[in-house]
């Protein structure tokens, strides 16, 4: 699959993840440099945000959303996924004050790789969100087909609020 960075075509390592599929297995980093599989996910609806530099307009704007959301939600699980390293993750969440969401690294790629996201032309995943149930089935999937606009936000909560019902 391909998407647009400024309007030029940039090829993901694949198709991605599409709903009614199973999360994959991958590994992340969380805030203290502890690893987060998959399995650690499961168990309740999670919201999976996927942004590829957190120090891009439009990737602070999407988080920065999203965090903003995460009290409409009882029992939703809201994540954040960069290529950003676990360093840039806290120097951003403190500069921008985002305490609400839970920041995981991709910086080793596992995620991207196993979801499809990534992009190797230009070294970081594309643009996503993703609604998993509690079993780790993607629910909802939106892949934004030019990374420099924001996912539409109306549609993901209307999945999340149809899901959590």
């Amino acid at each position: 699959m391909n998407v647009l960075i400024n309007g030029e075509e940039a090829a993901l390592v694949g198709e991605p993840l599409a709903v009614g599929e199973a999360l994959p297995h991958f590994k992340l980093e969380d805030k203290n440099g502890e690893k987060v599989k998959t399995v650690d996910l499961l168990g309740q609806v999670t919201l999976i945000s996927v942004v590829p530099d957190l120090n891009t307009g439009t990737c602070s704007l999407q988080t920065r959303h999203f965090n903003q959301t995460v009290d409409q939600f009882k029992n939703v699980q809201f994540i954040t996924i960069s290529t950003n390293s676990v360093a840039e993750q806290r120097d951003w969440c403190a500069a921008e004050g985002v305490k609400n969401m839970r920041m995981l690294s991709d910086e080793q790629e596992s995620f991207g790789y196993a979801t499809k996201l990534y992009l190797p032309a230009n070294a970081w995943d594309t643009r996503a969100v993703y609604i998993i149930d509690a079993q780790g089935i993607v629910r909802y999937a939106q892949i934004v087909s030019e990374v420099s606009q924001e996912p539409d936000y109306d549609n993901v909560l209307a999945a999340l609020s149809e899901l959590t019902k």
